[in-house]
Protein backbone atom coordinates (compact mmCIF):
# COMPACT_ATOMS: atom_id res chain seq x y z
CA UNK A 1 0.00 0.00 0.00
CA UNK A 2 2.78 2.29 0.55
CA UNK A 3 3.81 1.72 -2.81
CA UNK A 4 1.05 3.29 -4.38
CA UNK A 5 -0.35 5.04 -2.37
CA UNK A 6 2.60 8.14 -3.61
CA UNK A 7 2.04 7.39 -7.19
CA UNK A 8 -2.23 7.74 -6.40
CA UNK A 9 -1.03 11.47 -4.96
CA UNK A 10 0.66 12.28 -7.69
CA UNK A 11 -2.20 10.98 -9.93
CA UNK A 12 -4.67 12.90 -8.06
CA UNK A 13 -2.46 16.26 -8.18
CA UNK A 14 -2.20 15.82 -11.71
CA UNK A 15 -5.94 15.66 -12.48
CA UNK A 16 -7.19 18.01 -10.08
CA UNK A 17 -4.65 20.54 -11.79
CA UNK A 18 -5.73 19.67 -15.38
CA UNK A 19 -9.75 19.38 -14.30
CA UNK A 20 -9.36 23.10 -12.37
CA UNK A 21 -7.08 25.18 -13.98
CA UNK A 22 -9.07 25.36 -17.17
CA UNK A 23 -11.93 26.59 -14.89
CA UNK A 24 -10.09 29.00 -13.02
CA UNK A 25 -8.13 30.44 -15.85
CA UNK A 26 -11.54 30.84 -17.57
CA UNK A 27 -13.11 32.59 -14.86
CA UNK A 28 -10.61 35.23 -15.15
CA UNK A 29 -10.22 36.03 -18.72
CA UNK A 30 -11.95 38.79 -20.82
CA UNK A 31 -14.73 37.38 -23.91
CA UNK A 32 -12.89 36.99 -26.62
CA UNK A 33 -14.69 40.52 -28.95
CA UNK A 34 -16.87 39.09 -31.97
CA UNK A 35 -15.50 40.34 -35.09
CA UNK A 36 -17.19 40.83 -38.65
CA UNK A 37 -15.83 38.28 -41.18
CA UNK A 38 -13.16 39.72 -43.19
CA UNK A 39 -12.53 42.45 -41.05
CA UNK A 40 -10.76 43.66 -38.32
CA UNK A 41 -14.49 45.30 -37.02
CA UNK A 42 -15.59 43.88 -34.24
CA UNK A 43 -19.75 44.14 -33.20
CA UNK A 44 -20.84 46.34 -30.65
CA UNK A 45 -22.59 43.80 -28.19
CA UNK A 46 -26.21 44.77 -28.80
CA UNK A 47 -24.97 43.94 -33.01
CA UNK A 48 -23.86 40.68 -32.42
CA UNK A 49 -27.28 39.23 -31.68
CA UNK A 50 -28.99 41.23 -34.03
CA UNK A 51 -29.39 38.84 -37.34
CA UNK A 52 -30.07 41.77 -39.97
CA UNK A 53 -27.17 43.74 -38.77
CA UNK A 54 -25.21 40.37 -39.04
CA UNK A 55 -26.46 39.11 -42.43
CA UNK A 56 -25.56 42.38 -44.51
CA UNK A 57 -22.22 42.98 -42.30
CA UNK A 58 -21.40 39.74 -43.49
CA UNK A 59 -22.38 40.25 -47.24
CA UNK A 60 -20.64 43.72 -47.24
CA UNK A 61 -17.35 43.50 -45.49
CA UNK A 62 -15.64 45.68 -47.55
CA UNK A 63 -18.07 48.39 -46.52
CA UNK A 64 -17.91 47.20 -42.91
CA UNK A 65 -14.37 47.62 -43.17
CA UNK A 66 -14.40 51.41 -44.52
CA UNK A 67 -16.74 52.52 -42.14
CA UNK A 68 -14.73 51.24 -39.33
CA UNK A 69 -11.18 53.06 -40.32
CA UNK A 70 -13.21 56.29 -41.57
CA UNK A 71 -14.79 56.60 -37.80
CA UNK A 72 -11.79 55.72 -36.18
CA UNK A 73 -10.05 54.15 -33.37
CA UNK A 74 -12.32 52.22 -30.73
CA UNK A 75 -15.15 52.44 -32.95
CA UNK A 76 -17.28 49.32 -33.16
CA UNK A 77 -20.34 48.08 -35.67
CA UNK A 78 -23.70 48.55 -34.41
CA UNK A 79 -25.99 48.67 -36.90
CA UNK A 80 -26.61 47.73 -40.55
CA UNK A 81 -30.24 49.05 -42.15
CA UNK A 82 -30.97 48.51 -45.55
CA UNK A 83 -32.74 51.66 -46.95
CA UNK A 84 -35.33 52.31 -47.79
CA UNK A 85 -36.29 48.51 -47.22
CA UNK A 86 -35.53 45.60 -49.03
CA UNK A 87 -34.79 47.80 -51.98
CA UNK A 88 -31.82 48.95 -50.89
CA UNK A 89 -31.20 52.23 -52.53
CA UNK A 90 -28.81 52.84 -49.67
CA UNK A 91 -27.52 51.43 -46.33
CA UNK A 92 -26.90 52.86 -43.12
CA UNK A 93 -23.98 51.54 -41.09
CA UNK A 94 -23.43 53.17 -37.70
CA UNK A 95 -20.90 52.47 -35.17
CA UNK A 96 -20.66 53.32 -31.54
CA UNK A 97 -17.51 54.00 -28.83
CA UNK A 98 -17.34 53.93 -25.16
CA UNK A 99 -14.71 55.16 -23.45
CA UNK A 100 -13.70 55.87 -20.36
CA UNK A 101 -14.88 59.44 -18.66
CA UNK A 102 -17.37 60.27 -20.58
CA UNK A 103 -15.22 59.38 -24.27
CA UNK A 104 -18.33 58.03 -25.74
CA UNK A 105 -18.90 58.22 -29.47
CA UNK A 106 -21.09 57.79 -32.44
CA UNK A 107 -20.43 56.95 -35.98
CA UNK A 108 -22.46 57.07 -39.74
CA UNK A 109 -21.55 56.08 -42.68
CA UNK A 110 -24.75 56.22 -45.45
CA UNK A 111 -23.91 54.01 -48.28
CA UNK A 112 -24.94 54.83 -51.83
CA UNK A 113 -26.11 51.50 -53.80
CA UNK A 114 -27.71 52.90 -56.66
CA UNK A 115 -24.18 53.15 -58.90
CA UNK A 116 -24.87 57.48 -59.82
CA UNK A 117 -24.61 60.49 -57.93
CA UNK A 118 -27.60 61.13 -55.96
CA UNK A 119 -28.49 63.77 -53.16
CA UNK A 120 -27.54 62.40 -49.84
CA UNK A 121 -28.02 63.67 -46.39
CA UNK A 122 -26.95 62.15 -43.39
CA UNK A 123 -27.00 64.24 -39.90
CA UNK A 124 -26.16 62.94 -36.38
CA UNK A 125 -26.90 64.34 -33.39
CA UNK A 126 -25.70 63.59 -30.31
CA UNK A 127 -24.50 66.07 -27.51
CA UNK A 128 -24.09 68.10 -30.85
CA UNK A 129 -25.02 67.69 -34.60
CA UNK A 130 -22.63 66.81 -37.63
CA UNK A 131 -24.31 66.84 -41.17
CA UNK A 132 -23.12 65.63 -44.40
CA UNK A 133 -24.90 66.78 -47.69
CA UNK A 134 -24.04 67.01 -51.18
CA UNK A 135 -23.49 64.60 -54.68
CA UNK A 136 -22.54 61.30 -53.91
CA UNK A 137 -21.95 58.32 -55.83
CA UNK A 138 -20.18 56.21 -52.99
CA UNK A 139 -21.34 57.30 -49.40
CA UNK A 140 -22.08 60.25 -47.43
CA UNK A 141 -20.26 60.57 -44.44
CA UNK A 142 -18.84 59.77 -42.09
CA UNK A 143 -20.26 62.10 -39.46
CA UNK A 144 -19.28 61.48 -35.95
CA UNK A 145 -20.07 63.06 -32.40
CA UNK A 146 -18.30 62.18 -29.43
CA UNK A 147 -18.84 63.39 -25.80
CA UNK A 148 -20.29 62.29 -22.53
CA UNK A 149 -23.78 60.46 -23.41
CA UNK A 150 -25.23 57.52 -24.69
CA UNK A 151 -23.94 56.92 -28.21
CA UNK A 152 -26.21 53.99 -29.07
CA UNK A 153 -29.05 56.72 -28.21
CA UNK A 154 -27.88 59.35 -30.73
CA UNK A 155 -29.61 60.12 -33.43
CA UNK A 156 -29.22 59.23 -36.99
CA UNK A 157 -31.15 61.04 -40.32
CA UNK A 158 -30.60 59.87 -43.83
CA UNK A 159 -32.06 61.38 -46.77
CA UNK A 160 -31.64 60.34 -50.15
CA UNK A 161 -33.05 62.32 -53.64
CA UNK A 162 -34.10 61.31 -57.02
CA UNK A 163 -34.52 64.70 -58.65
CA UNK A 164 -37.22 66.52 -55.65
CA UNK A 165 -38.61 63.28 -54.13
CA UNK A 166 -37.35 62.05 -51.52
CA UNK A 167 -37.08 58.30 -52.03
CA UNK A 168 -35.27 57.64 -48.59
CA UNK A 169 -36.41 59.58 -45.47
CA UNK A 170 -35.20 57.34 -42.79
CA UNK A 171 -34.79 58.74 -38.83
CA UNK A 172 -33.63 56.02 -36.33
CA UNK A 173 -31.14 55.93 -33.43
CA UNK A 174 -27.88 54.65 -34.04
CA UNK A 175 -28.77 51.55 -31.76
CA UNK A 176 -31.62 50.29 -28.89
CA UNK A 177 -31.59 53.38 -27.43
CA UNK A 178 -35.06 52.63 -24.73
Amino acid sequence: MRKWLPALAVSTAFVSSVLLAPQALAQDSKPVPEKVPGTNVEYAPGAARDPQTRALAAANPAAVQAGGLLCGSGYKLALVNPLPDSRRFGTLFTYTKFGPGGANGACALFDNNLGAKKHMKLKLCGTTCQVDEGWFSDYAGPVKVEGDFDPGCAVVNALMWEGDVAIIDRQTDVFGCD
